[in-house]
C-alpha cells in the first residue's frame, strides 16, 4: 500500500501556499500522489498544474474533475496538457457529482449517470490516445450528426497515450462500472470491516471486462487525526462527516447517507440528516457516531494508526490518501510525517 495526500478544495481556512507546502512535503516523504478536488469553488486542474510545476516526483491527481463541468474533449485536452507539463505524472479522477451541483451549478441534467460516464470515458481515452474522435453516443455524439462538425484528433503528442483514469463511485452499480472501465476507484468512507462487499462489486466489473482485481488501484480518502484520545480526535472529523451524511444531496438522494445505511448506520444517518437539513449544524455533527468516524478514519496515537493502516491494506486498499484535519500548516506537515512513519511501522508499504 502506498500513501497519497488529499488536499480537498481551496477554502477560507486554506491557501495556495498551504497546499504547496503540504504537496512538497508529501513529495519529499515519498507519497505517491497528491489529489485536489472541486465542487463549486476552486477547480482541480488549475491547482494540480500549479503544484506539478513546483514538485518533482509525486503524481498529481484530480479527485475529481466533474463530468458535467466539461465536455469529454475538454477533459482530454486538460489531462493531456497537465500530463505533458508534469512529465507524465497526472491521474484523472472523474465523477458525475450530484443532482444539485450538476443541475444547479452546471445546468446539466443528472439523468442516466452511468451511461453518460461510460460514454465520457470512452471519448476521453480515445482523444488522449490521439485517435480521430468519432463516437455514436446517445449523450455525446461526435461529430454532431446534423452539422458541419469534423472528426478531429488531439493535435499534439503527450508523453503517454493513456493516463490512469479513476472513478469516484459510491453506489453498487457505479462500483461495477469503475471496475469495468477504469484503472482505479476513489473511495470515501471506506471501512475495512465492510469493504468486502464493495470490492466484490469492483471485481464483478473487472470480470465483465476480462480482467482481475490485481493491478486495480483502490484509493480511499481517509481522515487522519493524531492524538492520545480517540474520541477527541473523532470530534475534529464530525463536521466533515455530517456535511456528507446530512447535506451532500437531498433527503431523497444522498449517496453518502445511503452508503452509511448499507454500513449499518442508517438510524444515525437519518438523525444527522434531519438536523442538517433543518439548519442545526452542531446537532448534526454531534449525532455522527464515534464508531462511524473511527471505522472510516485514522485516529489516535501513531501505533494505533499503524495498526489501522495494516487493516486497510488487508482490506484491499492499495493507495491510502490521507485528509488532514489539523489547525495549521505546521501541524499538518507533522501529521504527514507521522503517517509516513506509521506506514513503515505497519510493514505494509511498498
Amino acid at each position: 500500500m502506498r500513501l497519497g495526500l488529499s488536499l480537498g478544495y481551496l477554502t477560507s481556512t486554506s491557501s495556495p501556499a498551504d497546499h504547496l507546502a503540504l504537496a512538497r512535503e508529501a513529495d519529499r516523504l515519498g507519497y505517491a500522489v497528491v489529489w485536489a478536488a472541486e465542487a463549486y469553488g476552486s477547480d482541480s486542474p488549475s491547482v494540480l498544474a500549479w503544484l506539478a510545476g513546483q514538485t518533482e516526483r509525486i503524481d498529481v491527481g484530480a479527485a475529481v474533475m466533474q463530468i458535467p463541468a466539461r465536455t469529454p474533449a475538454a477533459t482530454a485536452m486538460t489531462a493531456a496538457t497537465i500530463d505533458t507539463l508534469s512529465g507524465g505524472r497526472f491521474r484523472l479522477g472523474l465523477g458525475v457529482s450530484g443532482p444539485q451541483v450538476s443541475e444547479g451549478w452546471h445546468g446539466v441534467r443528472f439523468g442516466q449517470p452511468l451511461a453518460r460516464t461510460r460514454e465520457y470515458v470512452d471519448i476521453v481515452r480515445a482523444a488522449i490516445g490521439r485517435q480521430r474522435v468519432e463516437y455514436a453516443g446517445t449523450h455525446y455524439p461526435l461529430p454532431l450528426p446534423d452539422g458541419p462538425g469534423k472528426a478531429l484528433k488531439l493535435n499534439f503528442r503527450p508523453p503517454r497515450a493513456q493516463v490512469p483514469i479513476y472513478l469516484a463511485a459510491v453506489g453498487p452499480r457505479n462500483l461495477e462500472l469503475a471496475g469495468e472501465i477504469a484503472d482505479g476507484w476513489l473511495a470515501i468512507f471506506y471501512c475495512p470491516e465492510t469493504a468486502a462487499e464493495q470490492l466484490a462489486r469492483i471485481a464483478a466489473g473487472r470480470a465483465r471486462a476480462g480482467r482481475e482485481l490485481v493491478g486495480f488501484d483502490v484509493v480511499p480518502t481517509v481522515p487522519v487525526v493524531v492524538g492520545a484520545d480517540v474520541a477527541a480526535c473523532a470530534d475534529q472529523v464530525r463536521g466533515y462527516a455530517s456535511l456528507y451524511l446530512g447535506g451532500m444531496g437531498s433527503r431523497t438522494q444522498n449517496f453518502y447517507h445511503q452508503l452509511a445505511t448499507r454500513m449499518g448506520f442508517g438510524t444515525a444517518a437519518d438523525e444527522v440528516q434531519d438536523h442538517f437539513l433543518a439548519g442545526r449544524m452542531r446537532e448534526a455533527a454531534a449525532a455522527v457516531p464515534v464508531e462511524f468516524i473511527d471505522r472510516t478514519s485514522l485516529l489516535g496515537p501513531p501505533e494505533r494508526i499503524a495498526r489501522r493502516m495494516a487493516e486497510y491494506a488487508a482490506a484491499g486498499a492499495t493507495t491510502l490518501s490521507v485528509s488532514l484535519f489539523d489547525g495549521d500548516t505546521q501541524a499538518r506537515v507533522a501529521t504527514l510525517r507521522t503517517v509516513a512513519q506509521a506506514l513503515e511501522a505497519a510493514g505494509v508499504g511498498r
